[in-house]
């Protein structure tokens, strides 16, 4: 080869190389004008958290729709069926848990079966009041825990009370009952405003062998003075006598000091009886109970846990 063709073949290379060294760059611009740019992400997101938003109250408003929509559809084209259509919009609201309202809340004890409970001028009101007194006091605080407040409570009997040498002054007794488990039964004294004593018990439970008819074991202070005044009672004396009464009684009498039978009330599983002695007596009310078939089937006498005769 001689000296042109050398140098023509130097030339050539070189012209290769710089062909070869254009086409990358070339295609290294291609690369980068075709290469996607970053994906703007936070706009992305954005917009699909947006997109979600919006399909979730769509679909929200779809079920309300459908939840609503049957019931009225229903109730109005009932109506040309004489109003049938109506029932089930009712029944559709009811199925709803009902929302609480203040008159769903007790705001005091019930009152008692008969207008006949409530004594000696002794109104609802005031025997309410005397109530929660008592089991608001420190008597009804202290030695009778649990007694729970007077809303849980139905009154049974309010009526004067007779002071004797064991506990001076008049006043008033209100007996109340708790419907619970326990039956818890108390007997409130208040003489003069103040809450004077408080005896509470829990009768649910009694011997195995007790009767249909259970005569309350501390309602002897409603029936009877101290001990230390036998033979000088102060008359005329109000006397209450309550206990507790069996489901299969129907009928409950009461008789004490003049022989006079009288009927008592039946009150949500007790018995109350009330009178009014214008002589001393030595002997305790006599209790009788009667089935629907006019059976006897409870008679104080009879029955070896009643202390029939006054200490």
């Amino acid at each position: 080869m001689n000296g042109d063709e050398r140098v023509d073949a130097w030339q050539g290379a070189d012209g290769e190389r710089e062909f070869a060294e254009r086409v990358r760059a070339l295609l290294t611009d291609d690369a980068l004008t075709l290469q996607p740019s970053m994906a703007p992400y936070p706009a992305i997101r954005r917009r699909g958290v947006a997109e979600r938003r919006r399909r979730v109250a769509a679909a929200g408003a779809a079920l309300v729709t459908l939840a609503v929509a049957p019931v009225g559809a229903y109730a109005l084209g009932g109506a040309d069926r004489g109003g049938e259509g109506a029932s089930p919009a009712v029944s559709a609201t009811a199925s709803r848990s009902p929302v609480p309202t203040a008159s769903a809340t007790p705001s005091g004890p019930s009152g008692p079966a008969t207008d006949g409970q409530l004594l000696d001028g002794v109104t609802r009101e005031s025997a309410v009041s005397m109530l929660e007194d008592c089991l608001g006091s420190d008597l009804g605080r202290g030695p009778h825990q649990g007694l729970g407040v007077a809303g849980e409570y139905r009154i049974l009997l309010a009526m004067r009370s007779t002071g004797d040498s064991n506990s001076p002054g008049n006043g008033h007794f209100v007996v109340a009952a708790r419907d619970d488990a326990a039956r818890t039964r108390v007997i409130c004294t208040v003489k003069d405003g103040e809450v004077a004593g408080v005896n509470s018990g829990g009768v649910a439970e009694g011997p195995p062998d007790q009767g249909p008819v259970v005569p309350d074991i501390n309602a002897l202070k409603l029936y009877a003075q101290s001990a230390m005044d036998r033979g000088n009672w102060k008359l005329p004396f109000r006397w209450g006598s309550i206990g507790l009464v069996d489901p299969s009684v129907a009928r409950v009498t009461v008789s004490y000091g003049d022989g006079e039978t009288r009927p008592a009330v039946l009150d949500h599983g007790w018995y109350i009886a009330t009178g009014e002695l214008d002589q001393q007596v030595t002997r305790a009310p006599r209790i009788k109970g009667y089935d629907a078939a006019g059976e006897l089937v409870y008679d104080s006498d009879r029955d070896k846990y009643y202390m029939a005769e006054l200490p």
